[in-house]
Protein backbone atom coordinates (compact mmCIF):
# COMPACT_ATOMS: atom_id res chain seq x y z
CA UNK A 1 0.00 0.00 0.00
CA UNK A 2 0.89 3.60 -0.31
CA UNK A 3 0.63 5.75 2.81
CA UNK A 4 -2.46 7.41 1.33
CA UNK A 5 -4.10 4.03 0.71
CA UNK A 6 -3.42 3.02 4.31
CA UNK A 7 -5.06 6.22 5.54
CA UNK A 8 -8.05 5.67 3.28
CA UNK A 9 -8.47 2.11 4.57
CA UNK A 10 -8.31 3.37 8.16
CA UNK A 11 -11.08 5.84 7.33
CA UNK A 12 -13.22 3.12 5.72
CA UNK A 13 -13.10 1.14 8.95
CA UNK A 14 -13.82 4.25 10.99
CA UNK A 15 -16.82 5.10 8.79
CA UNK A 16 -18.34 1.63 9.21
CA UNK A 17 -17.99 1.84 13.00
CA UNK A 18 -19.35 5.39 13.08
CA UNK A 19 -22.38 4.35 11.05
CA UNK A 20 -23.24 1.53 13.45
CA UNK A 21 -22.68 3.70 16.51
CA UNK A 22 -24.99 6.32 15.00
CA UNK A 23 -27.62 3.59 14.54
CA UNK A 24 -27.46 2.93 18.27
CA UNK A 25 -25.06 0.02 18.65
CA UNK A 26 -23.18 0.24 21.96
CA UNK A 27 -20.93 -2.82 21.61
CA UNK A 28 -18.95 -3.60 18.46
CA UNK A 29 -16.70 -6.44 17.34
CA UNK A 30 -13.98 -6.97 14.78
CA UNK A 31 -13.43 -10.07 12.67
CA UNK A 32 -12.10 -11.09 9.29
CA UNK A 33 -12.49 -13.67 6.54
CA UNK A 34 -9.53 -14.45 4.33
CA UNK A 35 -6.56 -16.57 3.41
CA UNK A 36 -2.96 -15.44 3.83
CA UNK A 37 -3.59 -12.61 6.26
CA UNK A 38 -1.75 -14.24 9.16
CA UNK A 39 1.41 -13.39 7.20
CA UNK A 40 1.08 -9.57 7.32
CA UNK A 41 -0.33 -9.89 10.84
CA UNK A 42 2.76 -11.82 11.96
CA UNK A 43 4.97 -9.18 10.36
CA UNK A 44 3.16 -6.42 12.27
CA UNK A 45 3.37 -8.31 15.55
CA UNK A 46 7.08 -9.06 15.07
CA UNK A 47 7.84 -5.38 14.55
CA UNK A 48 5.69 -3.96 17.33
CA UNK A 49 6.75 -6.55 19.92
CA UNK A 50 10.41 -6.56 18.86
CA UNK A 51 10.20 -10.33 18.38
CA UNK A 52 11.97 -12.63 15.97
CA UNK A 53 9.98 -13.96 13.03
CA UNK A 54 10.26 -17.50 14.44
CA UNK A 55 8.59 -16.37 17.67
CA UNK A 56 5.43 -15.04 16.04
CA UNK A 57 4.88 -16.84 12.73
CA UNK A 58 2.43 -19.74 13.05
CA UNK A 59 0.89 -22.21 10.65
CA UNK A 60 -2.24 -20.20 9.89
CA UNK A 61 -4.72 -22.53 8.23
CA UNK A 62 -2.45 -25.50 8.91
CA UNK A 63 0.44 -25.27 6.46
CA UNK A 64 3.19 -27.90 6.54
CA UNK A 65 6.84 -27.36 7.47
CA UNK A 66 7.81 -26.32 3.94
CA UNK A 67 4.98 -23.79 3.88
CA UNK A 68 6.01 -22.41 7.26
CA UNK A 69 9.57 -21.86 6.03
CA UNK A 70 8.24 -20.12 2.91
CA UNK A 71 5.99 -17.92 5.05
CA UNK A 72 8.89 -16.85 7.26
CA UNK A 73 11.04 -16.10 4.24
CA UNK A 74 8.28 -13.96 2.72
CA UNK A 75 8.21 -11.81 5.85
CA UNK A 76 11.99 -11.58 5.94
CA UNK A 77 11.93 -10.43 2.31
CA UNK A 78 9.23 -7.84 3.07
CA UNK A 79 11.35 -6.42 5.89
CA UNK A 80 14.44 -6.36 3.69
CA UNK A 81 12.75 -4.71 0.72
CA UNK A 82 10.37 -2.31 2.45
CA UNK A 83 12.41 -1.38 5.54
CA UNK A 84 9.42 -0.59 7.80
CA UNK A 85 10.01 1.84 10.64
CA UNK A 86 8.69 0.12 13.78
CA UNK A 87 8.43 3.51 15.54
CA UNK A 88 5.93 4.73 12.92
CA UNK A 89 2.69 2.71 13.07
CA UNK A 90 1.41 4.07 9.77
CA UNK A 91 4.68 3.17 8.07
CA UNK A 92 4.47 -0.40 9.39
CA UNK A 93 0.85 -0.67 8.24
CA UNK A 94 1.74 0.70 4.81
CA UNK A 95 4.76 -1.51 4.20
CA UNK A 96 3.79 -4.90 5.66
CA UNK A 97 0.09 -4.61 6.52
CA UNK A 98 -3.09 -5.09 4.55
CA UNK A 99 -6.23 -3.15 3.72
CA UNK A 100 -8.37 -5.32 6.00
CA UNK A 101 -5.99 -4.81 8.93
CA UNK A 102 -6.08 -1.08 8.33
CA UNK A 103 -9.89 -1.08 8.28
CA UNK A 104 -9.98 -3.04 11.53
CA UNK A 105 -7.61 -0.54 13.13
CA UNK A 106 -9.79 2.31 11.89
CA UNK A 107 -12.93 0.77 13.37
CA UNK A 108 -11.19 0.36 16.73
CA UNK A 109 -10.02 3.98 16.71
CA UNK A 110 -13.53 5.21 15.91
CA UNK A 111 -15.04 3.05 18.65
CA UNK A 112 -12.58 4.43 21.18
CA UNK A 113 -13.16 8.01 20.03
CA UNK A 114 -16.90 7.43 20.50
CA UNK A 115 -16.34 5.74 23.91
CA UNK A 116 -17.87 2.50 22.65
CA UNK A 117 -16.28 -0.83 23.66
CA UNK A 118 -15.15 -3.15 20.88
CA UNK A 119 -14.43 -6.88 21.07
CA UNK A 120 -11.21 -7.89 19.30
CA UNK A 121 -11.52 -11.32 17.71
CA UNK A 122 -8.49 -13.38 16.73
CA UNK A 123 -4.95 -12.87 15.54
CA UNK A 124 -5.56 -10.64 12.53
CA UNK A 125 -7.86 -8.34 14.49
CA UNK A 126 -5.27 -8.13 17.25
CA UNK A 127 -2.69 -7.02 14.69
CA UNK A 128 -5.13 -4.27 13.76
CA UNK A 129 -5.55 -3.48 17.45
CA UNK A 130 -1.77 -3.12 17.76
CA UNK A 131 -1.78 -0.60 14.91
CA UNK A 132 -4.62 1.30 16.60
CA UNK A 133 -2.82 1.25 19.95
CA UNK A 134 0.41 2.57 18.43
CA UNK A 135 -1.52 5.38 16.73
CA UNK A 136 -3.62 6.19 19.82
CA UNK A 137 -2.44 4.40 23.00
CA UNK A 138 -5.56 5.27 25.01
CA UNK A 139 -7.70 3.25 22.57
CA UNK A 140 -6.74 0.06 24.44
CA UNK A 141 -9.14 1.07 27.23
CA UNK A 142 -12.03 0.22 24.89
CA UNK A 143 -10.69 -3.15 23.66
CA UNK A 144 -11.95 -6.53 24.88
CA UNK A 145 -9.91 -9.45 23.46
CA UNK A 146 -12.37 -12.28 22.94
CA UNK A 147 -10.13 -15.35 22.90
CA UNK A 148 -6.55 -16.52 22.90
CA UNK A 149 -5.77 -17.83 19.42
CA UNK A 150 -3.56 -20.87 18.89
CA UNK A 151 -1.44 -18.72 16.56
CA UNK A 152 1.88 -18.45 18.38
CA UNK A 153 2.19 -14.68 17.94
CA UNK A 154 -1.17 -13.89 19.48
CA UNK A 155 -0.01 -14.10 23.09
CA UNK A 156 2.84 -11.67 22.36
CA UNK A 157 0.47 -9.27 20.64
CA UNK A 158 -1.94 -9.28 23.58
CA UNK A 159 0.94 -8.84 26.04
CA UNK A 160 2.09 -5.78 24.09
CA UNK A 161 -1.43 -4.37 24.42
CA UNK A 162 -1.51 -5.24 28.12
CA UNK A 163 -4.71 -7.25 27.65
CA UNK A 164 -5.91 -10.73 28.62
CA UNK A 165 -8.38 -12.72 26.51
CA UNK A 166 -11.77 -13.49 28.01
CA UNK A 167 -11.84 -17.05 26.63
CA UNK A 168 -9.28 -19.84 26.29
CA UNK A 169 -10.85 -22.35 23.91
CA UNK A 170 -7.96 -23.15 21.53
CA UNK A 171 -9.80 -21.40 18.71
CA UNK A 172 -7.90 -20.74 15.50
CA UNK A 173 -10.55 -18.68 13.72
CA UNK A 174 -10.85 -14.92 13.91
CA UNK A 175 -14.11 -14.64 12.01
CA UNK A 176 -16.05 -13.24 14.92
CA UNK A 177 -16.56 -16.68 16.48
CA UNK A 178 -14.95 -15.75 19.79
CA UNK A 179 -16.60 -12.34 19.75
CA UNK A 180 -20.16 -13.66 19.67
CA UNK A 181 -19.37 -15.93 22.63
CA UNK A 182 -17.80 -13.03 24.52
CA UNK A 183 -20.83 -10.79 23.90
CA UNK A 184 -22.90 -13.00 26.22
CA UNK A 185 -20.30 -12.79 28.98
CA UNK A 186 -20.06 -9.00 28.70
CA UNK A 187 -23.85 -8.72 28.80
CA UNK A 188 -23.98 -11.05 31.82
CA UNK A 189 -21.34 -8.96 33.60
CA UNK A 190 -23.38 -5.82 32.97
CA UNK A 191 -26.53 -7.46 34.34
CA UNK A 192 -24.65 -8.44 37.49
CA UNK A 193 -23.23 -4.95 37.88
CA UNK A 194 -26.51 -3.16 37.30
CA UNK A 195 -29.18 -5.55 38.59
CA UNK A 196 -27.75 -7.93 41.17
CA UNK A 197 -29.16 -7.28 44.63
CA UNK A 198 -26.90 -6.58 47.57
CA UNK A 199 -27.35 -8.44 50.85
CA UNK A 200 -29.20 -5.39 52.16
CA UNK A 201 -31.50 -5.26 49.12
CA UNK A 202 -32.29 -8.94 49.51
CA UNK A 203 -32.77 -8.72 53.25
CA UNK A 204 -29.93 -11.13 53.98
CA UNK A 205 -27.94 -10.62 57.18
CA UNK A 206 -24.21 -10.29 56.72
CA UNK A 207 -23.60 -11.54 60.26
CA UNK A 208 -22.38 -15.09 60.71
CA UNK A 209 -24.77 -17.24 62.73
Amino acid sequence: MTRQEALQALLVGAEVAAEKIHEGYNLLATGELGIGNTTPSSAIVALFTNSSIEEVVGRGTGIDDAGLIKKRRAIEKAFEVNQPDRTDALDVLTKVGGLEIAAIAGSILQAAASRVPIVIDGFISTAGALVAAKLAPKSTAYMFPSHGSVEIGHRKALAELGLEPVLHLNLRLGEGTGAVLTFHLIEAALHILEEMATFADAGVSEKLT
